[in-house]
């Protein structure tokens, strides 16, 4: 799967459901208009004969931006506007869902469910070859996309040297997947993502002296099946490979791989390369994706 050019980013903000899913009701909840602004626009809605979302709009009470938010809530797709949250602004498949580059995005996503998530898989690992590649954000994007979907969708940042997905999703420090491996913590200590329903998160936790080791251990192994019963997509951010094997330790216990390169900087030699470790690890390479940021 060769995947087009990327630019992708990161972010998400907790609105919770309501039992009145009309556009009006959503809007009221929001705080987008008030009881006394529904009811002018209800009264113009009667006099021209034209929806709800219309008239608000008609009105000035409420933007396109305003309409297009509750309609994806209508429809289960929760996204963002921009400002909103405390999330990375580079997470486009929340604060721009309907650009170019998500719908790239979500082609991806397609060809994933077909090609490995179809197959019976849950987990995957998401690797660059270098730093600064786009890797940890790609993935984060991805999982958001996931969660969109309606997939329940669990981000693993099993990077334990330089982790970001806590900063990413603004959670503060907090245990992670090393005290789990580490036999100091549980499964407890996933975290939801409340501007998406069906996303949770689980940080790097406390950084340890031997990030390999840990990771090769059978505590690892042991981990990923339990994460697969509860889950129906898991996404394993993994240190890029030109710092350790970190990535090999996870991927012959995962079976599939993602493979993110950066336009204009990332070579194909190492790219051969990293499949062909891969290779030799047991595990399969589904893919490549080339990002552009």
């Amino acid at each position: 799967m060769n995947a087009p050019v990327q630019s992708v980013s990161s972010s998400a903000t907790s609105t919770p459901r309501t039992s009145d899913s009309s556009i009006g009701g959503l809007l009221l909840e929001s705080g987008k208009i008030t009881p006394e602004n529904a009811e002018r626009v209800l009264r113009m809605q009667k006099e021209l004969g034209i929806r709800f979302g219309e008239a608000a709009q008609r009105l000035g009470l409420i933007t396109e931006s305003d309409i297009q938010q509750v309609l994806a809530r209508q429809f289960d797709y929760p996204y963002l506007q921009a400002g909103e949250g405390s999330y990375s602004p580079k997470l486009l498949a929340a604060y721009q869902p309907f650009s170019n580059q998500v719908e790239q995005l979500r082609a991806i996503r397609s060809q994933l469910m077909l090609r490995w998530f179809a197959r019976g898989h849950k987990g995957l690992v998401i690797i660059g070859v270098d730093s600064g590649e786009g890797t940890s954000l790609f993935a984060a994007n991805l999982a958001v996309v996931f969660s969109q979907l309606g997939e329940q969708t669990l981000l693993v940042d099993s990077n334990l040297r330089k982790p970001s997905q806590h900063e990413i999703f603004d959670l503060k420090s907090r245990q992670g997947l090393s005290d789990i491996l580490a036999g100091r913590a549980d499964t407890n200590v996933v975290a939801k993502v409340d501007a998406f329903v069906d996303l949770s998160v689980l940080v790097a936790g406390t950084l340890p002296p031997n990030p390999q080791e840990l990771l090769s251990r059978n505590s690892f192994a042991a981990l990923t099946p339990r994460l697969d019963q509860h889950y129906d997509v898991v996404l394993y951010d993994v240190a890029p490979f030109s710092v350790g094997a970190d990535a090999l330790a996870i991927a012959s216990r995962v079976g599939g791989v993602l493979v993110v390169a950066r336009k204009n900087h990332t070579r194909i030699e190492d790219i051969n390369a990293l499949r062909e470790q891969m290779r030799h690890s047991g595990a399969e390479v589904i893919g490549s994706v080339l990002v552009d940021f």
